[in-house]
C-alpha cells in the first residue's frame, strides 16, 4: 500500500509509566490499544512512533537486576524486539507493518546521516510501514536520563518538519494546581511552575522534559498535544483537541536545513551573550566575539552550540564558525565571527 508523500507527520511518544505494568512489563492492553486508534489514522498520515519501555521489558531476564548503567543496557537489549514484537502483533490485525528503529544523538549531528534516517522513513512510510523508534541505548554512552525520547521525539518531530507532536503519559495532560488538566497553553513559560519534580514509577522522566521540548517544538511551528492512555478513543480525541493538553503552535517559515539546525541536533557547547549581541542577532545580524560573555564545552568549528542571553534564556542555535579555543582567545578582537546569520536559527 502506498502512502502520498504530501500527508502530514505525526510523531506520538509513550513513555515508560504510560505502556507498562507496575512490575515493568509491557501492559498488552494499552499496546493493542495504541495500534487499534493508530491504524485508525494511519491512511492520515506518516506515522512516527517513539516508544520507551525496553528496559521495563527485558530487566526481569536479567540475575541479580539492580538498575546499573550495563544492566539497563543489557534489559534494553533484550526488552526492545520483546516490544516491538507487541506491536507487530497488534497492528498486524489491520494489515500493517511496523518496523525497528534505534536511533543516535550523532544521526542527528550530521546532515548527510539525518537525511539518509529521513530517506529511510520516507521508504517505509510509501510501503505503509510505521517506524518504531527507541534510542540504541545498548551502545550510546550517554546516561539514559530522562529526557531521552522526549528530546528523541522532538528531534524528529522538528527536523522532520511534523505537523504535530504527542506525548503520552501516565497522567493524561498538563495538571494544574487542582489537579484539573489543562486544555490549552499558549505559553509554556506561564505552565512550568504546575510541574511536579517527583518521578513516576518506572519513567525516568517527567512533565518538565515534555514541557521543555514542547517549548521547542512549538516555536517550530509544530502542534504539541500531551495526552493519556486511560479514557476510550484518547489517543484519536486528543489528537483532535478534545483531550489532553493542547499547546498553540507559534509560527515559522525555517527552511528544511534550517529546522534540522533548530532541532540541536547533537549539542557540543554554549555561549552566552551580552544584551547587544542578543539585540543584534534578533535583527538577523552575525554574532560577532565581542559580545560573546562565556563559552562553556569544547567544540570544533561547524559544531551545532546553543546561545545564551545574559538572562539565561536560550535564544539560538547555531553552526560555530570557530573553535571553542579561538572563540575563548577572541573576546576582545573586533570582528571577530563566531557564526554567521546564515546558520544561526532564533528560537
Amino acid at each position: 500500500m502506498n502512502t502520498k508523500v504530501s500527508k502530514p507527520i505525526l510523531v506520538i511518544k509513550f513513555g515508560t509509566a504510560s505502556i507498562t505494568l507496575s512490575s515493568g512489563e509491557p501492559d498488552v492492553r494499552i499496546i493493542s490499544e495504541i495500534a487499534r486508534q493508530v491504524s485508525e489514522i494511519h491512511s492520515q498520515y506518516r506515522i512516527i512512533i517513539v516508544s520507551s519501555g525496553a528496559v521495563g521489558a527485558g530487566k526481569a531476564y536479567i540475575n541479580d537486576y539492580k538498575g546499573t548503567m550495563t544492566q539497563r543496557k543489557a534489559a534494553a537489549s533484550v526488552g526492545n524486539p520483546l516490544l516491538v514484537g507487541l506491536y507487530a502483533t497488534y497492528f498486524a490485525p489491520n494489515k500493517i507493518y511496523i518496523a525497528q528503529s534505534l536511533c543516535e544523538r550523532q544521526h542527528f549531528a550530521s546532515r548527510n546521516k539525518f537525511l539518509q534516517l529521513k530517506e529511510t522513513f520516507e521508504e517505509l512510510w510509501s510501503n505503509g510501514i510505521i517506524p518504531i523508534v527507541n534510542e540504541n541505548d545498548v551502545v550510546s554512552d550517554r546516561e539514559l536520563k530522562f529526557s531521552d525520547n522526549d528530546e528523541l521525539a522532538t528531534l524528529l518531530a522538528v527536523g522532520f518538519g511534523a505537523e504535530s507532536l504527542m506525548f503520552c503519559t501516565s497522567v493524561g495532560g498538563l495538571l494544574d494546581e487542582q489537579g484539573k488538566i489543562l486544555r490549552n497553553v499558549s505559553n509554556v513559560n506561564e505552565v512550568f511552575k504546575f510541574v511536579r519534580t517527583d518521578k513516576s514509577f518506572l519513567g525516568l522522566g517527567g512533565m518538565a522534559s515534555k514541557l521543555t521540548f514542547a517549548k521547542l517544538a512549538s516555536r517550530m511551528a509544530i502542534r504539541v498535544v500531551i495526552f493519556g492512555m486511560n479514557q476510550e478513543n484518547e489517543l484519536l480525541n486528543a489528537l483532535k483537541g478534545e483531550a489532553g493538553t493542547l499547546i498553540t503552535p507559534g509560527k515559522s517559515t525555517l527552511s528544511a536545513r534550517n529546522r534540522w539546525l533548530g532541532s540541536g541536533g547533537l549539542v557540543s557547547g554554549t555561549l552566552r551573550v551580552d544584551e547587544g549581541a542578543s539585540k543584534a542577532l534578533l535583527k538577523r545580524k552575525s554574532l560577532l566575539a565581542v559580545g560573546v560573555t562565556e563559552v562553556t564545552g569544547d567544540f570544533e568549528a561547524g559544531e551545532i552550540i546553543e546561545i545564551y542571553s545574559s538572562e539565561d534564556e536560550m535564544i539560538a542555535v547555531a553552526r560555530a564558525r570557530e573553535t571553542s579555543s579561538a572563540i575563548r582567545s577572541n573576546l576582545k578582537t573586533v570582528n571577530f565571527e563566531v557564526a554567521h546569520a546564515n546558520d544561526i536559527v532564533l528560537l
